[in-house]
Protein backbone atom coordinates (compact mmCIF):
# COMPACT_ATOMS: atom_id res chain seq x y z
CA UNK A 1 0.00 0.00 0.00
CA UNK A 2 2.84 2.41 0.90
CA UNK A 3 6.02 1.17 -0.87
CA UNK A 4 7.74 4.52 -0.23
CA UNK A 5 7.92 3.59 3.49
CA UNK A 6 9.91 0.36 2.99
CA UNK A 7 13.19 2.17 3.70
CA UNK A 8 12.09 2.76 7.33
CA UNK A 9 11.97 -0.98 8.12
CA UNK A 10 14.58 -3.68 8.46
CA UNK A 11 13.90 -7.32 7.51
CA UNK A 12 15.27 -8.41 10.89
CA UNK A 13 12.99 -6.15 13.01
CA UNK A 14 9.89 -7.63 14.57
CA UNK A 15 7.16 -5.18 13.56
CA UNK A 16 3.52 -5.09 14.65
CA UNK A 17 2.02 -4.31 11.25
CA UNK A 18 -1.41 -3.65 12.71
CA UNK A 19 0.05 -0.90 14.95
CA UNK A 20 2.05 0.50 12.01
CA UNK A 21 -1.07 0.53 9.85
CA UNK A 22 -3.05 2.37 12.54
CA UNK A 23 -0.27 4.94 12.98
CA UNK A 24 -0.04 5.52 9.20
CA UNK A 25 -3.83 5.77 8.90
CA UNK A 26 -4.05 8.32 11.73
CA UNK A 27 -1.16 10.33 10.26
CA UNK A 28 -3.06 10.39 6.95
CA UNK A 29 -6.17 11.78 8.61
CA UNK A 30 -4.09 14.40 10.46
CA UNK A 31 -2.37 15.47 7.20
CA UNK A 32 -5.71 15.81 5.40
CA UNK A 33 -7.15 17.82 8.30
CA UNK A 34 -4.21 20.26 8.29
CA UNK A 35 -4.19 20.68 4.49
CA UNK A 36 -7.94 21.37 4.55
CA UNK A 37 -7.47 23.94 7.34
CA UNK A 38 -4.80 25.74 5.26
CA UNK A 39 -7.31 25.96 2.38
CA UNK A 40 -9.78 27.75 4.67
CA UNK A 41 -7.31 29.95 6.57
CA UNK A 42 -4.93 31.14 3.87
CA UNK A 43 -6.65 30.76 0.50
CA UNK A 44 -6.43 34.49 -0.24
CA UNK A 45 -3.04 35.37 1.29
CA UNK A 46 0.54 34.14 1.69
CA UNK A 47 0.92 31.63 4.53
CA UNK A 48 2.22 33.76 7.46
CA UNK A 49 5.43 32.79 9.28
CA UNK A 50 3.44 31.45 12.26
CA UNK A 51 1.04 29.58 9.94
CA UNK A 52 3.04 26.36 10.28
CA UNK A 53 2.98 26.32 14.10
CA UNK A 54 0.54 23.36 14.32
CA UNK A 55 2.87 21.29 12.10
CA UNK A 56 5.83 21.83 14.43
CA UNK A 57 4.01 19.90 17.17
CA UNK A 58 2.78 16.92 15.17
CA UNK A 59 1.23 14.14 17.20
CA UNK A 60 2.22 11.46 14.66
CA UNK A 61 5.45 10.14 13.05
CA UNK A 62 6.68 12.77 10.57
CA UNK A 63 7.59 10.21 7.85
CA UNK A 64 3.97 8.95 7.84
CA UNK A 65 2.70 12.55 7.69
CA UNK A 66 5.04 13.33 4.76
CA UNK A 67 3.95 10.15 2.98
CA UNK A 68 0.31 11.31 3.03
CA UNK A 69 1.34 14.72 1.69
CA UNK A 70 3.16 12.94 -1.17
CA UNK A 71 -0.04 10.90 -1.84
CA UNK A 72 -1.97 14.19 -2.15
CA UNK A 73 0.67 15.63 -4.50
CA UNK A 74 0.58 12.48 -6.65
CA UNK A 75 -3.22 12.48 -7.10
CA UNK A 76 -4.08 11.93 -10.75
CA UNK A 77 -4.48 14.78 -13.21
CA UNK A 78 -5.97 18.07 -12.12
CA UNK A 79 -7.88 16.81 -9.07
CA UNK A 80 -7.57 18.73 -5.80
CA UNK A 81 -5.33 21.55 -7.04
CA UNK A 82 -5.95 23.62 -3.88
CA UNK A 83 -4.98 20.67 -1.66
CA UNK A 84 -1.90 20.01 -3.80
CA UNK A 85 -0.87 23.67 -3.54
CA UNK A 86 -0.93 23.62 0.29
CA UNK A 87 0.41 20.05 0.61
CA UNK A 88 3.44 21.19 -1.38
CA UNK A 89 3.95 24.23 0.88
CA UNK A 90 3.66 22.12 4.06
CA UNK A 91 6.01 19.42 2.72
CA UNK A 92 8.53 22.09 1.69
CA UNK A 93 8.43 23.59 5.20
CA UNK A 94 8.64 20.23 7.02
CA UNK A 95 11.58 18.89 5.06
CA UNK A 96 13.54 22.14 5.15
CA UNK A 97 13.14 22.38 8.96
CA UNK A 98 14.46 18.84 9.24
CA UNK A 99 17.41 19.49 6.90
CA UNK A 100 18.36 22.69 8.79
CA UNK A 101 18.41 20.64 12.01
CA UNK A 102 20.70 18.07 10.31
CA UNK A 103 22.96 20.86 8.97
CA UNK A 104 23.38 22.41 12.44
CA UNK A 105 24.22 18.97 13.88
CA UNK A 106 26.75 18.45 11.03
CA UNK A 107 28.44 21.81 11.75
CA UNK A 108 28.82 20.95 15.46
CA UNK A 109 30.79 17.77 14.71
CA UNK A 110 34.62 17.72 14.89
CA UNK A 111 36.14 18.78 11.53
CA UNK A 112 37.50 15.29 10.75
CA UNK A 113 33.92 13.91 10.91
CA UNK A 114 32.48 16.47 8.49
CA UNK A 115 32.37 14.73 5.10
CA UNK A 116 32.46 17.14 2.15
CA UNK A 117 30.01 14.92 0.28
CA UNK A 118 27.49 14.96 3.14
CA UNK A 119 27.68 18.77 3.32
CA UNK A 120 27.03 19.04 -0.43
CA UNK A 121 24.05 16.66 -0.10
CA UNK A 122 22.54 18.78 2.73
CA UNK A 123 22.68 21.91 0.52
CA UNK A 124 21.16 19.96 -2.37
CA UNK A 125 18.34 18.60 -0.15
CA UNK A 126 17.51 22.04 1.28
CA UNK A 127 17.19 23.67 -2.15
CA UNK A 128 15.25 20.68 -3.59
CA UNK A 129 13.13 19.45 -0.65
CA UNK A 130 10.53 17.75 -2.87
CA UNK A 131 13.14 15.62 -4.68
CA UNK A 132 14.12 12.21 -3.33
CA UNK A 133 17.78 12.94 -2.48
CA UNK A 134 19.58 11.02 0.26
CA UNK A 135 23.22 10.66 1.25
CA UNK A 136 22.98 6.85 0.99
CA UNK A 137 22.03 6.84 -2.72
CA UNK A 138 24.57 9.61 -3.60
CA UNK A 139 27.28 7.69 -1.73
CA UNK A 140 26.31 4.48 -3.60
CA UNK A 141 26.81 6.27 -6.95
CA UNK A 142 30.22 7.58 -5.81
CA UNK A 143 31.16 4.06 -4.64
CA UNK A 144 30.24 2.76 -8.09
CA UNK A 145 32.66 5.23 -9.73
CA UNK A 146 35.33 4.25 -7.15
CA UNK A 147 34.93 0.57 -8.12
CA UNK A 148 35.42 1.48 -11.79
CA UNK A 149 38.67 3.29 -10.83
CA UNK A 150 39.84 0.17 -8.96
CA UNK A 151 39.26 -1.93 -12.12
CA UNK A 152 41.47 0.40 -14.16
CA UNK A 153 44.09 0.41 -11.37
CA UNK A 154 44.10 -3.40 -11.29
CA UNK A 155 45.09 -3.58 -14.97
CA UNK A 156 48.04 -1.15 -14.36
CA UNK A 157 49.22 -2.43 -10.96
CA UNK A 158 47.53 -5.60 -9.61
CA UNK A 159 49.34 -5.18 -6.26
CA UNK A 160 48.31 -1.57 -5.67
CA UNK A 161 47.39 -0.97 -1.97
CA UNK A 162 44.13 0.82 -2.99
CA UNK A 163 42.77 -2.56 -4.15
CA UNK A 164 42.81 -3.98 -0.60
CA UNK A 165 39.40 -4.37 1.05
CA UNK A 166 40.26 -1.81 3.77
CA UNK A 167 41.58 0.77 1.28
CA UNK A 168 40.54 4.33 2.02
CA UNK A 169 40.97 3.89 5.75
CA UNK A 170 44.78 4.01 5.31
CA UNK A 171 46.44 6.79 3.33
CA UNK A 172 49.04 5.75 0.73
CA UNK A 173 52.37 7.40 1.60
CA UNK A 174 54.26 6.90 -1.71
CA UNK A 175 53.75 9.74 -4.21
CA UNK A 176 54.14 7.42 -7.21
CA UNK A 177 51.35 5.10 -5.98
CA UNK A 178 49.15 8.16 -5.38
CA UNK A 179 49.87 9.32 -8.95
CA UNK A 180 48.65 5.95 -10.27
CA UNK A 181 45.34 6.46 -8.42
CA UNK A 182 44.86 9.98 -9.83
CA UNK A 183 45.68 8.81 -13.37
CA UNK A 184 43.11 5.99 -13.06
CA UNK A 185 40.55 8.49 -11.70
CA UNK A 186 41.09 10.85 -14.65
CA UNK A 187 40.74 7.92 -17.05
CA UNK A 188 37.40 6.80 -15.51
CA UNK A 189 35.84 10.23 -14.81
CA UNK A 190 36.83 12.15 -17.92
CA UNK A 191 37.47 9.49 -20.60
CA UNK A 192 35.07 6.64 -19.74
CA UNK A 193 32.22 8.50 -18.00
CA UNK A 194 32.73 11.80 -19.91
CA UNK A 195 32.46 14.14 -16.91
CA UNK A 196 33.27 17.74 -17.83
CA UNK A 197 33.02 21.31 -16.61
CA UNK A 198 29.81 22.99 -17.77
CA UNK A 199 31.29 25.92 -19.69
CA UNK A 200 28.23 26.39 -21.93
CA UNK A 201 25.70 26.80 -19.09
CA UNK A 202 27.95 27.79 -16.19
CA UNK A 203 25.33 29.86 -14.31
CA UNK A 204 22.76 27.08 -13.99
CA UNK A 205 21.88 26.18 -10.39
CA UNK A 206 21.82 22.46 -11.33
CA UNK A 207 25.64 22.63 -11.56
CA UNK A 208 25.75 23.15 -7.78
CA UNK A 209 23.51 20.22 -6.80
CA UNK A 210 25.56 17.06 -6.26
CA UNK A 211 22.78 14.64 -7.32
CA UNK A 212 22.40 16.58 -10.60
CA UNK A 213 26.19 16.57 -11.14
CA UNK A 214 26.08 12.75 -10.95
CA UNK A 215 23.07 12.53 -13.31
CA UNK A 216 24.24 15.12 -15.88
CA UNK A 217 27.99 14.43 -15.48
CA UNK A 218 28.78 18.12 -15.52
CA UNK A 219 29.18 20.89 -12.96
CA UNK A 220 31.21 23.86 -11.78
CA UNK A 221 34.72 23.71 -10.21
CA UNK A 222 33.53 23.34 -6.60
CA UNK A 223 30.91 20.59 -7.17
CA UNK A 224 33.28 18.57 -9.38
CA UNK A 225 36.06 19.07 -6.79
CA UNK A 226 33.88 17.64 -4.00
CA UNK A 227 33.24 14.53 -6.14
CA UNK A 228 36.92 14.21 -7.14
CA UNK A 229 38.21 14.66 -3.58
CA UNK A 230 35.70 12.11 -2.17
CA UNK A 231 36.74 9.41 -4.65
CA UNK A 232 40.45 10.10 -4.09
CA UNK A 233 40.10 9.80 -0.31
CA UNK A 234 38.18 6.52 -0.67
CA UNK A 235 41.22 5.22 -2.56
CA UNK A 236 43.75 6.39 0.05
CA UNK A 237 44.91 9.66 -1.55
CA UNK A 238 44.55 12.76 0.62
CA UNK A 239 43.55 15.77 -1.48
CA UNK A 240 42.61 19.07 0.18
CA UNK A 241 40.22 21.82 -0.95
CA UNK A 242 41.72 25.20 -1.91
CA UNK A 243 39.46 28.29 -1.93
CA UNK A 244 41.23 29.78 -4.95
CA UNK A 245 39.62 32.99 -6.26
CA UNK A 246 37.25 32.55 -9.24
CA UNK A 247 38.17 28.87 -9.63
CA UNK A 248 37.98 26.24 -6.87
CA UNK A 249 40.96 23.83 -6.82
CA UNK A 250 42.31 20.82 -4.91
CA UNK A 251 45.91 20.44 -3.72
CA UNK A 252 48.05 17.30 -3.59
CA UNK A 253 51.11 17.24 -1.35
CA UNK A 254 54.40 16.28 -3.05
CA UNK A 255 56.66 17.13 -0.09
CA UNK A 256 56.54 16.62 3.66
CA UNK A 257 52.95 16.13 4.92
CA UNK A 258 51.47 19.31 6.42
CA UNK A 259 54.03 21.51 4.62
CA UNK A 260 53.26 25.26 4.60
CA UNK A 261 55.29 25.86 1.42
CA UNK A 262 52.82 26.32 -1.47
CA UNK A 263 55.48 24.98 -3.90
CA UNK A 264 55.37 21.57 -2.16
CA UNK A 265 51.93 21.01 -3.70
CA UNK A 266 50.50 20.18 -7.10
CA UNK A 267 47.10 21.80 -7.73
CA UNK A 268 44.32 19.82 -9.42
CA UNK A 269 41.60 21.38 -11.57
CA UNK A 270 38.59 19.00 -11.43
CA UNK A 271 36.70 21.38 -13.78
CA UNK A 272 39.54 21.03 -16.33
CA UNK A 273 39.51 17.21 -16.54
CA UNK A 274 41.78 16.70 -13.52
CA UNK A 275 44.69 18.70 -14.97
CA UNK A 276 47.63 19.04 -12.57
CA UNK A 277 48.95 22.59 -12.21
CA UNK A 278 51.94 24.37 -10.70
CA UNK A 279 51.55 27.59 -8.69
CA UNK A 280 52.38 29.67 -11.79
CA UNK A 281 49.84 27.75 -13.93
CA UNK A 282 47.13 28.42 -11.33
CA UNK A 283 47.71 32.14 -11.85
CA UNK A 284 47.57 31.74 -15.65
CA UNK A 285 44.21 29.98 -15.13
CA UNK A 286 42.59 33.12 -13.64
CA UNK A 287 44.80 35.68 -15.39
CA UNK A 288 46.36 37.47 -12.41
CA UNK A 289 48.80 37.07 -9.50
CA UNK A 290 47.43 36.08 -6.06
CA UNK A 291 49.06 36.01 -2.63
CA UNK A 292 50.06 32.79 -0.82
CA UNK A 293 47.00 32.81 1.47
CA UNK A 294 44.76 31.80 -1.47
CA UNK A 295 46.68 28.52 -1.82
CA UNK A 296 45.85 27.48 1.74
CA UNK A 297 43.53 24.61 2.66
CA UNK A 298 39.96 25.38 3.79
CA UNK A 299 37.53 23.63 6.15
CA UNK A 300 34.34 21.83 5.15
CA UNK A 301 32.31 24.77 6.56
CA UNK A 302 34.18 27.19 4.26
CA UNK A 303 33.56 24.87 1.30
CA UNK A 304 29.81 24.89 2.10
CA UNK A 305 29.94 28.68 2.50
CA UNK A 306 31.35 29.00 -1.03
CA UNK A 307 28.76 26.59 -2.47
CA UNK A 308 25.93 28.54 -0.80
CA UNK A 309 27.53 31.83 -1.91
CA UNK A 310 27.39 30.63 -5.55
CA UNK A 311 23.66 29.85 -5.19
CA UNK A 312 23.07 33.24 -3.54
CA UNK A 313 24.66 35.00 -6.49
CA UNK A 314 22.49 32.99 -8.91
CA UNK A 315 19.40 33.98 -6.92
CA UNK A 316 20.41 37.66 -7.18
CA UNK A 317 21.00 37.45 -10.95
CA UNK A 318 17.34 36.76 -11.74
CA UNK A 319 14.17 38.29 -10.30
CA UNK A 320 11.47 35.68 -10.92
CA UNK A 321 9.41 33.61 -8.45
CA UNK A 322 11.74 30.63 -8.90
CA UNK A 323 14.93 32.61 -8.29
CA UNK A 324 13.40 34.37 -5.28
CA UNK A 325 12.89 30.87 -3.88
CA UNK A 326 16.57 30.11 -4.58
CA UNK A 327 17.58 33.41 -2.94
CA UNK A 328 15.42 32.62 0.12
CA UNK A 329 16.78 29.06 0.40
CA UNK A 330 20.43 30.09 0.03
CA UNK A 331 20.00 32.92 2.58
CA UNK A 332 18.49 30.42 5.06
CA UNK A 333 21.51 28.14 4.58
CA UNK A 334 24.03 30.98 4.89
CA UNK A 335 22.42 32.28 8.09
CA UNK A 336 22.27 28.75 9.54
CA UNK A 337 26.09 28.76 9.24
CA UNK A 338 26.66 32.43 10.13
CA UNK A 339 23.58 33.62 12.09
CA UNK A 340 25.09 37.03 12.94
CA UNK A 341 26.20 38.09 9.45
CA UNK A 342 24.70 41.61 9.23
CA UNK A 343 25.01 41.90 5.43
CA UNK A 344 22.99 38.73 4.81
CA UNK A 345 20.47 39.48 7.57
CA UNK A 346 19.81 42.84 5.91
CA UNK A 347 19.42 41.14 2.51
CA UNK A 348 16.89 38.71 4.04
CA UNK A 349 14.90 41.55 5.64
CA UNK A 350 14.85 43.47 2.32
CA UNK A 351 13.78 40.36 0.41
CA UNK A 352 10.81 39.63 2.71
CA UNK A 353 9.90 43.32 2.66
CA UNK A 354 10.03 43.38 -1.17
CA UNK A 355 7.88 40.23 -1.42
CA UNK A 356 5.37 41.71 1.05
CA UNK A 357 5.44 38.59 3.25
CA UNK A 358 6.08 37.97 6.95
CA UNK A 359 6.28 41.63 8.11
CA UNK A 360 6.51 40.49 11.75
CA UNK A 361 9.59 38.41 10.87
CA UNK A 362 11.10 41.43 9.04
CA UNK A 363 10.81 43.42 12.32
CA UNK A 364 12.50 40.59 14.27
CA UNK A 365 15.41 40.47 11.79
CA UNK A 366 15.80 44.27 11.87
CA UNK A 367 15.84 44.25 15.69
CA UNK A 368 18.60 41.60 15.59
CA UNK A 369 20.62 43.69 13.08
CA UNK A 370 20.30 46.80 15.28
CA UNK A 371 21.62 44.85 18.29
CA UNK A 372 24.58 43.46 16.28
CA UNK A 373 25.54 46.69 14.49
CA UNK A 374 24.12 50.02 15.71
CA UNK A 375 25.75 51.78 12.71
CA UNK A 376 22.98 50.26 10.53
CA UNK A 377 20.47 52.55 12.27
CA UNK A 378 19.53 54.51 9.11
CA UNK A 379 18.71 51.51 6.90
CA UNK A 380 17.02 49.67 9.78
CA UNK A 381 14.89 52.71 10.70
CA UNK A 382 13.71 53.15 7.10
CA UNK A 383 12.63 49.51 6.80
CA UNK A 384 11.00 49.45 10.26
CA UNK A 385 8.89 52.50 9.40
CA UNK A 386 7.69 51.05 6.07
CA UNK A 387 7.07 47.59 7.56
CA UNK A 388 4.90 49.09 10.33
CA UNK A 389 2.97 51.03 7.68
CA UNK A 390 2.45 47.76 5.77
CA UNK A 391 1.11 46.05 8.93
CA UNK A 392 -1.29 48.99 9.57
CA UNK A 393 -2.52 48.91 5.97
CA UNK A 394 -3.13 45.19 6.26
CA UNK A 395 -5.24 45.71 9.39
CA UNK A 396 -7.35 48.32 7.58
CA UNK A 397 -7.82 45.98 4.61
CA UNK A 398 -9.36 43.34 6.87
CA UNK A 399 -12.60 45.39 6.96
CA UNK A 400 -15.36 44.49 4.49
CA UNK A 401 -14.93 45.91 1.00
CA UNK A 402 -18.15 47.00 -0.72
CA UNK A 403 -18.16 46.34 -4.46
CA UNK A 404 -20.87 47.69 -6.74
CA UNK A 405 -21.83 45.67 -9.79
CA UNK A 406 -22.75 48.96 -11.49
CA UNK A 407 -19.07 50.10 -11.50
CA UNK A 408 -17.56 50.14 -15.00
CA UNK A 409 -14.58 47.98 -13.86
CA UNK A 410 -17.00 45.21 -12.78
CA UNK A 411 -18.98 45.01 -16.03
CA UNK A 412 -17.51 41.56 -16.91
CA UNK A 413 -18.87 39.97 -13.69
CA UNK A 414 -21.77 37.67 -14.71
CA UNK A 415 -22.73 35.92 -11.43
CA UNK A 416 -24.03 37.24 -8.10
CA UNK A 417 -23.30 36.49 -4.46
CA UNK A 418 -25.66 33.78 -3.15
CA UNK A 419 -25.97 31.89 -6.46
CA UNK A 420 -25.52 28.13 -6.19
CA UNK A 421 -23.21 26.95 -8.98
CA UNK A 422 -21.77 23.73 -10.40
CA UNK A 423 -18.13 23.78 -11.58
CA UNK A 424 -17.83 22.87 -15.27
CA UNK A 425 -14.53 21.02 -15.02
CA UNK A 426 -14.54 19.53 -11.50
CA UNK A 427 -18.27 19.00 -11.03
CA UNK A 428 -18.51 20.24 -7.44
CA UNK A 429 -21.51 22.25 -6.16
CA UNK A 430 -20.82 25.55 -4.41
CA UNK A 431 -22.25 28.92 -3.38
CA UNK A 432 -20.68 32.24 -4.37
CA UNK A 433 -19.79 34.52 -1.45
CA UNK A 434 -17.43 37.03 -3.11
CA UNK A 435 -15.85 38.07 -6.41
CA UNK A 436 -12.98 40.04 -7.97
CA UNK A 437 -12.95 41.61 -11.46
CA UNK A 438 -9.66 39.72 -12.15
CA UNK A 439 -7.51 37.13 -10.35
CA UNK A 440 -6.01 38.71 -7.20
CA UNK A 441 -3.63 35.85 -6.32
CA UNK A 442 0.18 35.96 -6.71
CA UNK A 443 2.25 34.60 -9.62
CA UNK A 444 3.14 31.41 -7.73
CA UNK A 445 -0.54 30.51 -7.15
CA UNK A 446 -1.45 31.34 -10.78
CA UNK A 447 1.38 29.13 -12.06
CA UNK A 448 0.64 26.24 -9.67
CA UNK A 449 -3.08 26.30 -10.50
CA UNK A 450 -2.38 26.39 -14.24
CA UNK A 451 -4.58 29.51 -14.54
CA UNK A 452 -2.58 30.75 -17.55
CA UNK A 453 -3.94 27.79 -19.58
CA UNK A 454 -7.57 29.07 -19.26
CA UNK A 455 -9.07 30.93 -22.27
CA UNK A 456 -8.73 34.34 -20.55
CA UNK A 457 -6.08 33.35 -17.99
CA UNK A 458 -6.06 35.53 -14.85
CA UNK A 459 -7.69 38.44 -16.75
CA UNK A 460 -11.32 37.51 -16.01
CA UNK A 461 -13.62 37.64 -12.96
CA UNK A 462 -12.75 35.19 -10.14
CA UNK A 463 -15.25 34.06 -7.49
CA UNK A 464 -14.85 33.09 -3.83
CA UNK A 465 -16.95 29.98 -3.42
CA UNK A 466 -17.90 27.74 -0.50
CA UNK A 467 -17.88 24.14 -1.75
CA UNK A 468 -20.22 21.38 -0.52
CA UNK A 469 -17.25 19.58 1.14
CA UNK A 470 -16.70 22.64 3.37
CA UNK A 471 -13.61 23.95 1.53
CA UNK A 472 -13.24 27.48 0.21
CA UNK A 473 -12.01 27.91 -3.36
CA UNK A 474 -11.26 30.62 -5.86
CA UNK A 475 -12.82 29.82 -9.24
CA UNK A 476 -12.47 31.50 -12.63
CA UNK A 477 -15.65 32.71 -14.33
Amino acid sequence: RWPSLLKYYSHTDGVSWLEEYKARHNAGLEAQRIVASFSKRFFSEHVPCDGFSDIETLGCPSHFFEDELMCILNMEGRKGLTWKYYAKKILYFLRQQNILKNLKEYLQRPTERQSFLEGAVLIDQYCNPLSDICLKSVQAQVDDITDKVRKVLRTKNPRHPSLASKAGEVLIPEVELQRQVLDAMNCVLYEQLKYKGNELDYYNSLNSYIHQVLIRRTGIPISLSVLYLTIARQLGVKLEPVNFPSHFLLRWCQGKEGSTDIFDYTYIDAFGKGKQLTVKECEYLIGHHVTEEFYGVVTSKEVLQRMVGNLLNLGKRESTDQSYQLLRDSLDLYLAMYPDNVQHLMLQARLYFHLGIWPEKVLDILQHIQALDPSQHGAVGYLVQHTLEHIERRKEELGPEVKHRSDEKHKEVCFSIGLIMKHKRYGYNCVIYGWDPACMMGHEWIRNMNVHSLPHGPHQPFYNVLVEDGSCRYAAQ
